[in-house]
């Protein structure tokens, strides 16, 4: 099986300049945890719930005035849709990725 079986094709992204408030709102609407950050047409990170909470909520960060770039993850993991899903599941467990 390879990843382009499984994985989502159709996604939502959030703006890097958009606040923690917004971006949250949007998980919410979308029933989802993870967003991958765009600048532009590019991603440049990703961000969690956890995120939020962790890096901004319990280190004091106003979620209204803090901008999603400021707090998302910036190393980016990633695969090609051809290798296959043990591979992928692979690198996820090197890296220490769970979503």
């Amino acid at each position: 099986m390879r990843v382009s079986d499984i994985m989502t094709s159709d996604f939502q992204t959030v703006e890097a300049t958009n606040s923690l408030t917004d971006a949250a709102r949007m998980m919410r609407s979308l029933n989802t945890g993870f967003l991958p950050v765009r600048e532009g047409k590019d991603i440049v990170g990703v961000l969690t719930d956890r995120d939020i909470v962790i890096r901004a909520l319990a280190e004091g960060f106003d979620p209204d005035s803090t901008m999603v770039k400021d707090i998302a993850s910036h190393d980016i993991v990633y695969c090609y849709e051809d290798i296959s899903v043990e591979e992928a599941a692979r690198m996820m467990e090197e890296h220490q990725i769970r979503r």
